[in-house]
């Protein structure tokens, strides 16, 4: 039988090892910490997000989204636009300068994503294991108690 407790440890230690040296590189090749990665692509793959949306993906509250939204714009890599269907939000998009940091960044992540996990695992074992995580991650995000929001409700 599988231990799930140590799953999980084993899980949440990976985790946190390969963000360190992801965002260790990231940051000194490319002046980009991983978190504004991790924005960039979102707002590159759907064009433009509110920051509800980007908080919901980032499974962070609004108020640190709102931040690190800030910290973008600062930087050039995102603009903020009225929301045309609703005036209480506003929209982030990529700026030119958020475009060429993001493509800039992706090999250096794939690099070492490819070193850390890639190199190890077999192709087949690899396959299964992203089938596997996506699955338990559509799981979680299906359940409001893994939602910050909802955390601090009960």
């Amino acid at each position: 039988m599988t231990d799930l407790t140590a799953l999980f440890t084993d899980l949440v230690r990976l985790e946190t090892r390969l963000y360190n040296v992801l965002d260790t590189r990231l940051k000194a090749e490319h002046d980009l910490p991983l978190g504004q990665f991790e924005f960039l692509r979102f707002i590159e793959s759907h064009g433009t997000a509110r920051v509800f949306d980007l908080a919901r993906a980032m499974a962070i509250t609004v108020g640190a989204t709102s931040k690190a939204v800030d910290r973008l714009e600062s930087a050039g890599r995102v603009r903020r636009t009225a929301n045309p269907h609703d005036r209480r939000s506003s929209l982030v998009a990529l700026t030119p300068a958020g475009e060429h940091a993001l493509a800039a960044a992706a090999p250096t992540v794939e690099s070492e994503l490819n070193t850390w996990v890639g190199s190890v695992l077999p192709a087949g074992v690899l396959e299964q294991l992203a089938t596997s995580l996506s699955m338990l991650r559509q799981r979680a995000e299906a359940d409001s108690r893994t939602d910050r929001r909802e955390v601090f409700k009960t």
